[in-house]
C-alpha cells in the first residue's frame, strides 16, 4: 500500500511539473495533443476524427454515381497482396477502369459511405482549387508573389516566394516539418488553435524555388490564399467549384481550428468512392463530363515534376503541384498520399484510378517509396 501510494504521489508530480511545463510555454496545444494521443492508447492521429474538431461541410448537389462495370468483383487479388493489405490495417479499397466501377472491397465497420481522414491528400484537393481560382481569374498567374495575397510577404526573404513555390513545395521557409515531435508544425497545426498564425512564424531559411522539401505550412498558405481571392470558406470554394460539378454521391467535410479556418494541408474526409473523382478531373485534363473545371494547361503542369533538387543535392522528380509523381510497370503515374497509407493513383496510360484508405502505411527510408504503394498497384494492375 505504501508502494501504490508513492506510486501515485510520482505521477500526480510528474504530471503538475509537466502541465506547468506546458503553461510557460504557451504551448497549450499540448494538453490536446496528449489527452488525445497517449492518453486515448493511440501514438498520434488516426483516421476516425472527425467528430474531434469542428468543421465546415463540402455540400453536394445532384450525385452522379459511378458506373458499375460488368465485370465488378469478379476479379480476385493474389493471397499474398491481400495479405500484406490486411497486414496494413486496410479499410477501404476501390478500383475504377475506363470510369466504371470494377472492384470494391471494405474491412470491418467500413463502407462505400464512410468519412475517413485523407491526411495529406488533402494538400492535392488544394492544388486543385488554386487552378480553379486561376481559371476564375482570382489569381493571374502561378507566378504571383504571395505578398499579393498575404501582407506578411511584403517584406524581407518571403517578398520573394511565388505562388508556384508553395504548389511545388520550394518555397525555402522552415516549418519545422517532423512527424515525431509534439513540438513541430505538424502537432501544433492538427492540435493548435489557429494554423494560420502558426504559419505566419516560420521564416525563410533557403532561397525559395531551389530546393524541394515537403512541408505542410506551404499549403496551408495556400489556403489561406483561397480564402482571400474568393471571400469564401475553402469547403465552401470546393463544393461549389469541385464537390457539386463533379456529383460526389455525400457530402465531404474538412476540419477546421478554433479560428474556423481549413487545416487544408490535412482533415478533408469523405469516402473511398468520392476520393476517386479526384484523380478522374485530373485524367481529363481538369473537364468533367465535357465541362471545364480548370484549364487544362495547369493540370499538366500540376502532374509534371518540377525542376528542383532535394536537400541532398540530388534532382527531385517525384513531386508536381501537390501531387506525387511515380514510374511504375511502365507507366507514368500521379498521386494524392496520406500519411496513414491514404492513397488516390492515377494510371493514365491504362485508365486506372485506385483508391486505398486505411490505418497503416508501410516504413519508408530516404527517398524510397512505401512498400504498401507497390502492394496496391499490384493488386489493380492484375485486374487488367
Amino acid at each position: 500500500m505504501k508502494f501504490v501510494k508513492w506510486f501515485f504521489i510520482v505521477i500526480i508530480s510528474i504530471l503538475l511539473v509537466g502541465e506547468l511545463l506546458i503553461l510557460v510555454s504557451g504551448k497549450r496545444y499540448l494538453n490536446n495533443v496528449f489527452i488525445n494521443t497517449i492518453f486515448s492508447g493511440k501514438l498520434g492521429p488516426d483516421i476516425d476524427e472527425l467528430e474531434l474538431f469542428a468543421k465546415n461541410e463540402v455540400a453536394v448537389a445532384s450525385p452522379q454515381p459511378w458506373p458499375v462495370s460488368v465485370q465488378y468483383n469478379k476479379a480476385t487479388i493474389d493471397a499474398v497482396l491481400m495479405s500484406k493489405m490486411e497486414q496494413y490495417k486496410t479499410v477501404s479499397y476501390v478500383v475504377i477502369k475506363n470510369d466504371s466501377l470494377l472492384y470494391e472491397k471494405h474491412w470491418d465497420k467500413y463502407s462505400d459511405t464512410s468519412f475517413v481522414n485523407s491526411f495529406s491528400m488533402a494538400k492535392s484537393v488544394v492544388g486543385i482549387l488554386i487552378g480553379c481560382a486561376i481559371k476564375d481569374g482570382l489569381i493571374k498567374s502561378v507566378d504571383d508573389p504571395v505578398a499579393l495575397y498575404i501582407d506578411e510577404f511584403k517584406e524581407g526573404d518571403r517578398a520573394n516566394v511565388t505562388i508556384k513555390h508553395l504548389l511545388t513545395m520550394s518555397s525555402g521557409i522552415d516549418f519545422k516539418e517532423d512527424y515525431v515531435s509534439p513540438l513541430a508544425w505538424p502537432a501544433e497545426a492538427y492540435y493548435g488553435d489557429d494554423v494560420n498564425a502558426l504559419t505566419l512564424k516560420a521564416k525563410t531559411i533557403t532561397p525559395p524555388g531551389k530546393i524541394w522539401f515537403y512541408k505542410g505550412g506551404d499549403s496551408q498558405l495556400l489556403g489561406m490564399i483561397l480564402q482571400k481571392v474568393t471571400g469564401k470558406k475553402v469547403a465552401e470554394y470546393a463544393s461549389e467549384k469541385l464537390w457539386k460539378p463533379m456529383g460526389a454521391e455525400h457530402p465531404a467535410y474538412w476540419s477546421l481550428d478554433a479560428k474556423g479556418m481549413e487545416k487544408v494541408s490535412c482533415c478533408f474526409y469523405t469516402n473511398a468512392r468520392d476520393y476517386a473523382r479526384f484523380a478522374k478531373l485530373m485524367m481529363s485534363n481538369g473537364s468533367w463530363n465535357g465541362v471545364q473545371l480548370l484549364d487544362s494547361a495547369y493540370v499538366k503542369e500540376a502532374i509534371t515534376p518540377a525542376t528542383l533538387i532535394d536537400r541532398n543535392g540530388k534532382e527531385s522528380l517525384q513531386y508536381g503541384y501537390q501531387w506525387w509523381l511515380m514510374k511504375y510497370k511502365g507507366h507514368g503515374i500521379f498521386y494524392a498520399r496520406g500519411i496513414r497509407g491514404q492513397y488516390i493513383f492515377a494510371v493514365p496510360g491504362l485508365k486506372l484510378i485506385v483508391v486505398r484508405l486505411g490505418h497503416k502505411r508501410a516504413s519508408k527510408s530516404g527517398d524510397e517509396l512505401p512498400e504498401d504503394i507497390y502492394v496496391y498497384l499490384d493488386a489493380a494492375m492484375g485486374m487488367n
